[in-house]
């Protein structure tokens, strides 16, 4: 009976190509972020002073603080994708990019005059911004949470929350896009909030969402 149940089982195998898992979640991280850009450039609009930004040095620091993010959540789950894959040292990649955003945030702090350094921990929009960059992971994790759900995790809690943050760091890389702020505290804390919000909600839903 067993034999029988495996020779079933196994007839009709087919061998995934080489890079499927990558291409196939590389595919859902675009098309999701896709979607996320086209809602911030829509409905909250893309820096009007964008030509000026370009040439400062604090915008392109978001986009790598940010960026590394999403791929420390996108290298993350191309391991645990897999019955038997594990994290490793891949969350290292977010390492270098904390570290000195946190080292310039507290230089920015020192060096500011006294009574600044509120406005360059709060900014104008700290209150918004977390909640903005969570709504924008949105269509990125659904996106995720399709590709995983036709592989194979097993350690579905930590699938779920690696998901989440590769979608929050994409989706503070487009919000940056459209948010003015440059006090390298503010980036510090509130965006790395935004990021942490999916990827909590990720960990939270992944057990229920990735089950098979």
């Amino acid at each position: 009976m067993t034999d029988d149940l495996i020779d079933r089982l196994s007839s009709d195998l087919r061998p995934v190509r080489t890079g499927g898992v990558v291409v196939r979640l590389g595919l859902a991280l675009s098309a999701g972020g896709a979607v996320a850009f086209i809602g911030v450039a829509w409905l909250l609009g893309l820096r009007p002073d964008m030509a000026r930004a370009v040439s400062s040095g604090m915008f392109w620091a978001k986009l790598a603080y940010t960026g590394a993010a999403a791929t420390a959540g996108f290298l993350c789950i191309e391991r645990l994708s897999r019955p038997a894959g594990k994290v490793g040292l891949r969350l290292a990649w977010l390492g270098l990019p904390l570290a000195s955003l946190v080292g310039a945030a507290v230089i920015q702090l020192l060096d500011v005059a006294p009574g600044g350094g509120r406005h360059l921990v709060m900014g104008g929009s700290a209150m918004v911004c977390p909640g903005y960059i969570a709504a924008t992971s949105l269509p990125v994790c659904l996106m995720l949470i399709w590709a995983l759900r036709g592989l194979a995790p097993v350690r579905l809690r930590l699938a779920g929350a690696a998901a989440g943050l590769a979608a929050g760091g994409l989706a503070a890389a487009i919000y940056s896009l459209h948010c003015p702020e440059s006090g390298a505290p503010f980036v510090a804390i509130w965006y790395t909030l935004g990021i942490l919000l999916p990827a909590a909600a990720g960990a939270l839903a992944g057990p229920r969402l990735l089950r098979w």
